[in-house]
């Protein structure tokens, strides 16, 4: 088994941190190179300030779409920045910022890297939580055309 090149998917959350120190340790065993992959959902901008269930006006700060792309972009480098600083220890890093579904991006990025390894964390989320938020882990896993590490938080689920 060869694996040069590690792709890690990070977001701003303990989890993914958790998968990076995992994924960065699986590249130093390897001396692989690493992509790190944060993915930048759209989000979503109400049309309307008046809340539905009281008929109130909301007071919300004046957002427009490209202010809230620039605090996500922002934000994005922020975390990739953190992360490298924190464990890339030598190793070659590439970067990747993309917006739009998170598996959809992870998978994409893979295949852009090359990657023969992806890492990412889970929130273990179950029930209902699962189906409404659907797991990002799962999509990857199965769409996948190179092994996939799923990296639960350790002392989670115990």
């Amino acid at each position: 088994m060869k694996i040069s090149k590690i792709l890690i998917g990070i977001d701003d959350s303990k989890f993914a941190e958790y998968a990076a120190s995992y994924g960065f340790d699986i590249a130093q065993t390897f001396n692989a190179h690493v992509g790190l992959v944060h993915i930048v959902e759209p989000a979503i901008i109400p049309e309307s300030n008046t809340d539905t269930v009281l008929g109130m006006p909301l007071q919300t700060p004046d957002y427009n779409e490209m202010n809230i792309l620039d605090i996500q972009k922002d934000q994005a480098e922020s975390v990739i920045e953190r992360t490298i600083k924190k464990y890339a220890r030598g190793l070659q890093v590439t970067h990747f910022n993309e917006y739009g579904s998170t598996a959809d991006g992870i998978l994409s990025c893979s295949k852009e890297f090359n990657a023969d390894l992806i890492v990412i964390g889970t929130h273990n989320r179950t029930g209902i939580d699962r189906l409404l938020m659907g797991s990002v882990a799962e999509s990857v896993v199965r769409n996948s055309h190179v092994p996939v590490l799923v990296v639960p938080l350790a002392g989670e689920g115990e």
